[in-house]
């Protein structure tokens, strides 16, 4: 490593103490989306805007999608920018202001919007997901403001909404209406996914089909059922016909875990108040993850024939929306993102990083699917969405060192 990168580095290790009380700034602030009882993000993202001001980054725009349900009717979007000795492409590392409601609040040890630091962890609401990405890009990049270095390539910080209930002010409002933001050659780096070694690089994502599936039956005495149409013992067969499309999609790709498509029944809906009653409606929801070598419209398909099939067996109606869906094509192994991702950290930390598949969702896909290649990573013990979750103070700190090798390159 160049004398230059070891004082950036030494920087970065020095503000430790700067990166928790960010943390602890950030935690103070809940931002949850009006799905999840809350106002968004305008708080804690005006309260970001000052930490960065002061901080000495002067180049901070702000893209705010309206939303009549939030606080002020927006929901922002923040971009900083520092500008580098070449622009030819820019290194853009993106995080979210969002986090999920805390669930249980006698289940937490202490105040989940109150940071607690405990045997070198940050403990509250947010602080893995998503704000130890955030912290750490920020932290590499005032690396270059305080030793008055220039990075080898434009810097885009960008910290978005909604990305927790998916993304439509967020990334998704980015892409849409502000898309000349971006180009097809930028490197873009998502610190929201990872493991606790820091060693794999999510360049793919399954596809994911959530369905929610209404069955309307007639609904009659519990002891007279063949006056009736059950929809509960339709609902059951209709189940596990869905989940075994597994049989039917049944390819195998390594790069996942599990290495197959999965079709999963989740919520189920009341139906009836007592015993004695068969039921005429029944609603219960489906989450599908779908190796991407198969199609939405495919699994939909198969759907709607397995859903005639349950009709004519139980003389039933049913109908079903889709909550949620998205595809998108995989990140290459070779995008310069993972080439540059893997230098830094051998370079950097002397770990030899390879290239993974995810079942879950993020803002990658969006990206991958306006052709711009993503790579989603960072070091972490997946923490997101648990009671009590936590950030490794160390993991912020030298993730922030990757960061800042990237942005020298």
């Amino acid at each position: 490593m160049t004398a230059h990168f070891e004082q950036l580095k030494k920087q970065i290790v020095d503000s430790e103490r700067d990166m928790v009380a960010l943390e602890t700034v950030l935690t103070s602030h809940p931002a949850l989306a009006p799905e999840n009882g809350g106002t968004g993000e305008l708080d804690k993202a005006e309260a970001l805007i000052a930490w960065l001001t002061a901080q000495g980054f002067t180049n901070i725009e702000r893209y705010d999608a309206p939303d009549n349900r939030a606080k002020n009717g927006i929901r922002p979007n923040i971009v900083v920018t520092i500008p580098g000795t070449s622009d030819a492409y820019r290194v853009w590392f993106m995080a979210h202001l969002d986090v999920v409601p805390v669930g249980k609040r006698e289940l937490w040890d202490a105040d989940p919007w109150t940071v607690v630091e405990k045997d070198g962890r940050l403990i509250g609401r947010g602080v893995e997901d998503n704000q130890q990405g955030l912290v750490s890009a920020v932290f590499a990049a005032r690396a270059f403001l305080k030793t008055g270095t220039i990075p080898g390539h434009t810097v885009k910080l960008v910290f978005m909404a909604d990305e927790e209930v998916g993304s439509t002010y967020g990334a998704k409002y980015l892409l849409a209406e502000h898309g000349d933001l971006f180009r097809s050659d930028d490197v873009i780096l998502i610190p929201d996914g990872g493991d606790r070694m820091g060693e794999s690089i999510e360049v793919a994502e399954k596809n994911i089909l959530w369905l929610r599936l209404h069955v309307v039956g007639r609904q009659t005495h519990g002891s007279r059922p063949d006056e009736g149409n059950n929809a509960c013992l339709a609902a059951a067969d209709l189940t596990m016909r869905l989940h075994g499309l597994e049989q039917r999609f049944d390819r195998r790709d390594s790069l996942f875990t599990p290495d197959y498509s999965t079709f999963e029944p989740t919520m189920r809906l009341a139906n009836v108040e007592g015993i004695n009653i068969i039921p005429g409606e029944e609603t219960f929801c489906m989450d599908c993850r779908v190796l991407p070598c198969y199609t939405i419209a495919a699994v939909l398909d198969a759907v709607q024939q397995e859903c005639a099939a349950v009709e004519a067996q139980y003389g039933v109606k049913i109908d079903y929306t889709i909550p949620q869906q998205s595809e998108s094509p995989a990140t290459s192994v070779d995008a310069p993102v993972v080439q540059l991702l893997k230098e830094a950290l051998k370079e950097a930390h002397g770990i030899t990083a390879y290239t993974v598949g995810i079942g879950g969702g993020t803002v990658a896909a969006d990206f991958r699917n306006h052709g711009i290649p993503a790579a989603v990573w960072s070091t972490l013990d997946e923490q997101a969405h648990q009671v009590n979750e936590y950030a490794v103070i160390r993991n912020m700190v030298n993730d922030a060192v990757t960061m800042a090798y990237m942005m020298d390159k």
